[in-house]
């Protein structure tokens, strides 16, 4: 299945907006043609929040998405669809885009594997931009090794996305079962917070048991600019989504107003995109101009990417004392629709991932546990960083670790 912000020539590509309804691609994206070229059968589009903008998968302009967990609770987002399908057994593989935690915390609320791969590992040719320099395609599964597969076949060098890496093929899928002798595992003391729900720590210290289990090195690290991830990502996201959301004005890209007697062009653009967009991407579109805005782009926009180049830092040093950092994919299990309805409550959702893309490492989410809430089990996802194009430290890693929670995440199924 294809998150419908990546273009096919199957149906529609509507990004979950009311912009883009009616919008057919006469393309399809790199990734889903590398996918078909290898004998991959595309199914559909999956729902999701309203051009990648949002956690829950509740701004999505064909309705709410469901976790199949429990139908009362959201399934994450942005790739929600994507997410739901997999485990919901709908199709055994899904496409989903993370720009700053879309692939992976979706992933945790389902219970499956979601992996974001480093920037430039997989080409953005057909996916619709939000944030280009964050922007990243990504597998969505049922098991590592599948994940691995997905990313062989995704992965190389495109010359109609000139931001890929110059770097041949993955093949993980003949690496992927080996385990790593002498794995660093670094857990950051910022990812521990008392914040986090008990379960989801408790999650991240039983991951952490199972790797002394097998032989690792369980290191402490330290990555202080943590917190500040949030707020450097909603300075630099919104920033690149009001430039790349600009073309949308009714004239050259989709929804169009109608326009009564005596009105002017700019009643045109104004109508058709208060129209055309729903509340979040209006609500980001707004701040992202004002970031960008004379008299601000020095005391934000320069600021935050100044920040983006010490965050990166940050990680460089973490990683020269471990090979692959541990932590909570998201602070919570699933939550209730309705649950976060304040942004800032829901832009929290995703404080352990936006670092992953504003550094442009890999990442990836894995089932570790459950949560137990009103008789249903909420699955409960940890994740693994490594360093930029790690892939095959990362998943192997992860792979080691899956097999030894097996007997954990296989407990239980969803049950809606």
């Amino acid at each position: 299945a294809i998150k419908d912000n990546v273009a096919t020539t199957l149906g529609r590509t509507t990004c979950s907006s009311r912009m883009l309804e009616n919008y057919r691609s006469p393309f399809d994206a790199t990734a889903v043609e590398r996918l078909a070229h290898a004998g991959a059968v595309v199914m559909g589009k999956t729902n999701m929040d309203e051009f990648a903008m949002g956690s829950s998968g509740e701004h999505c302009k064909w309705g709410p998405v469901r976790n199949p967990w429990d139908t009362t609770r959201v399934p994450g987002g942005s790739s929600a669809g994507s997410a739901a399908a997999v485990a919901g057994g709908m199709c055994a593989a899904a496409i989903g885009s993370d720009t700053g935690g879309s692939i992976r915390q979706p992933a945790s609320f389902c219970g499956i594997v979601g992996l974001k791969p480093t920037y430039g590992r997989i080409s953005r040719w057909g996916l619709v931009a939000f944030g280009s320099s964050l922007d990243q395609i990504g597998p969505m599964t049922r098991s590592v090794r599948d994940a691995a597969l997905m990313l062989d076949v995704m992965s190389g060098i495109d010359e109609r996305d000139s931001t890929t890496a110059d770097r041949p093929p993955t093949e993980l899928a003949k690496t992927v079962e080996r385990p790593i002798e002498g794995l660093r595992v670094g857990i950051p003391r910022q990812y521990m917070s008392d914040a986090n729900d008990s379960e989801v720590n408790a999650a991240v210290n039983a991951a952490a048991d199972a790797y002394r289990a097998l032989g690792a090195t369980i290191v402490s690290v330290e990555l202080p600019l943590t917190d500040v991830g949030i707020s450097t990502y909603y300075v630099i996201a919104p920033a690149e989504a009001s430039s790349n959301l600009a073309r949308y004005d009714g004239i050259r890209y989709g929804h169009r107003a109608q326009l009564q007697p005596g009105e002017d062009l700019f009643t045109l653009y104004a109508r058709s995109r208060s129209e055309g967009f729903g509340p979040e991407v209006q609500r980001r579109i707004m701040l992202g101009t004002y970031m960008l805005s004379s008299g601000y782009y020095d005391a934000y926009y320069k600021r935050a990417l100044q920040v983006r180049r010490r965050i990166k830092q940050e990680f460089d040093q973490a990683f020269s004392a471990c090979d692959v950092l541990l932590g909570p994919t998201a602070p919570t299990p699933a939550f209730g629709f309705g649950a976060n309805s304040d942004p800032l409550a829901m832009y929290l959702c995703d404080v352990y991932t936006v670092n992953t893309n504003i550094a442009g490492i890999c990442g990836v989410s894995i089932p570790a546990g459950f949560a137990e809430r009103n008789g249903k089990h909420l699955p409960i996802g940890v994740q693994l960083q490594a360093n930029a194009f790690e892939e095959d430290r990362l998943l192997r890693a992860a792979r080691m670790l899956e097999r030894a929670l097996a007997a954990t995440t296989s407990a239980h199924a969803p049950r809606g």
